[in-house]
This record gives C-alpha cells, structure tokens and sequence, in this order.
C-alpha cells in the first residue's frame, strides 16, 4: 500500500527548538518605573479628576489617590437560619448540662449546711422549736437531728437526679417541637459579623 497524500510538511518548531526547560529567559525590559495595565488609556492631553495631566520622558503622570476614599474595611455580616436542631446532639448537651448543675447543687447546699451550723442558726432555731413542740413528757421535735448534713445532702442528690432526667427529656422534646415549627415558619434566624 502507498502513500498517496504526497510530502506531508515538518513541524521544525517542536523538532529543532528547545524544550521549555532549555529556553533562555526572555531580555528583561528596559528599566524604568513599572507601570501596570489600563482598561481605559487617558489621553495625552486629557485631564483626570480635574487636574490637567503631563507628561515626562513620554510617560504619564501617576495619578494621585482620591482623598475621599474609604479606607476602613466593612464588616462582614451573614444572615443565617437555625433550620435544624439535631435531637440526639440535644440530648448530649443538655444531660451534660444538667449533670454539671446537679453537681453544683449538691456543692452548694453542703456549703450552705455548713455556713449555717457554724453561725448557730440550727441550734439556735432546734432550741426554739423543742420548748414551742415539747413537753412534761417528752422533749419535742428535734430540728438538729432532722437536718444533718448527710440527710440533707441524701436529699439534695436526689433532687439533683430528677433535675438530670427531667432537663433532658425536655430538653430533647424541646428539639422536637422546635424542628416541627421550623417547618412552618423557617426556623430562628441569626445574623453573624466578622470580628476584625
């Protein structure tokens, strides 16, 4: 089989040139002030901002920055919309929460239970309450034995472990309601600022 398309021409640029690696930087231009890019010459003539321009050596004047010009930077603000509360995330946050209150509950009363035995306050007011309570036979009802520290703190936990249980329920039915509003009204929005 022959060709018959006859002498086909060479490419000399790719097979005699260098390869990009080999080439020789380019002649730096002639030294001078670096003048970047117009979309729009001015003429030679021409006035800019009022002012009459010239020229030197056949290059333009450099133009002078407006005086008026903002300077500061904006702050940027988004709008966003709360669409979503996961439940299980919910869930998490709040039985932490309530937890970390039980605790400081609990550390609270303690301290508040010891502040007042050191004042006086139990026994002064036990006193008062057993002459008001008691009698020929017996001595009446006493308040210091009722509220000793390991009782009240027995109560205190207990108090604190309801808080736990029902802070998250509600908590995570909270979430619930507030999915199923948002897919009424759009949820709660929210507009955010950079910090600069």
């Amino acid at each position: 089989m022959t060709d018959s398309r006859g002498p086909q021409p060479q490419y000399e640029g790719y097979a005699t040139g260098p390869l990009p690696g080999e080439r020789e930087p380019a002649p730096a231009q002639a030294s001078g002030p670096y003048h970047p890019p117009q979309a729009y010459p001015s003429p030679a003539g021409g006035t800019q901002g009022g002012r009459p321009q010239g020229t030197q050596g056949g290059a333009q004047a450099s133009r002078r920055p407006r005086t008026g010009a903002r300077t500061t930077p904006r702050t940027r603000k988004a709008r966003l919309r709360v669409a979503k509360a996961d439940p299980w995330s919910v869930m998490k946050v709040s039985f932490l929460l309530s937890i970390a209150l039980g605790i400081c509950t609990v550390v609270a009363s303690a301290v508040l239970w010891m502040v007042m035995d050191a004042m006086g306050v139990f026994s002064t007011v036990g006193g008062t309450i057993s002459e008001a309570t008691g009698s020929n036979e017996g001595n009446g009802f006493d308040l210091q034995s009722f509220l000793s520290l390991p009782r009240v703190l027995i109560f205190t936990s207990v108090i604190a472990v309801i808080d736990v249980v029902l802070a998250t329920a509600l908590a995570t039915l909270g979430s619930f309601i507030y999915n199923l509003s948002a897919g009424f009204v759009g949820g709660i929005e929210l507009t955010l600022a950079e910090d600069e």
